[in-house]
């Protein structure tokens, strides 16, 4: 102990013992928090794994993975049924629409008139029965 206290008070007095000292307390602080670390490692062999079941009459493609088959599926039906419904509305519609809300009415390709909502949406058959109607043609889609 007679030996080191010496080098301890050398180390605290000049200028290259302290960063020498700083340099050892960081290296030490880390080794510690390293073996800490290591020991808050838990062990349990409670936990059990997450098992994924599906229905038993789930179909599953051999080609691609049953999740991978599922949204192809899904997004098969929704292009379907988007495709059917724009058909039929367009059907029942007519070429022109306008908003309830509005006074301008415009054709079904014009995308000025992409941003009024289905249910506000009033739909004619012909140019001349909106015109009637009271609205006019937007210029947007001239």
């Amino acid at each position: 102990m007679e030996k080191i206290k010496p080098f301890i008070n050398n180390c605290i007095e000049s200028e290259k013992g302290k960063d020498f000292m700083i340099v050892l307390i960081v290296i030490f602080i880390g080794i510690g928090s390293f073996f800490l670390g290591r020991l808050s490692k838990v062990q349990n062999n409670d936990i059990k794994d997450i098992k994924i079941e599906y229905p038993t009459n789930y179909q599953e493609n051999t080609s691609a993975s049953p999740i991978q088959a599922d949204l192809s599926q899904i997004k098969a039906n929704i292009g379907q049924n988007t495709t059917q419904t724009t058909i039929a509305t367009a059907k029942q519609a007519g070429n022109y629409f306008a908003s309830s809300r509005g006074k301008k009415y415009y054709t079904i390709s014009c995308s000025a008139g992409k941003t009024i909502k289905q249910e506000n949406r009033i739909y004619f058959a012909t140019s001349t029965e909106a015109e009637k109607a009271g609205y006019s043609l937007s210029t947007s889609c001239q």
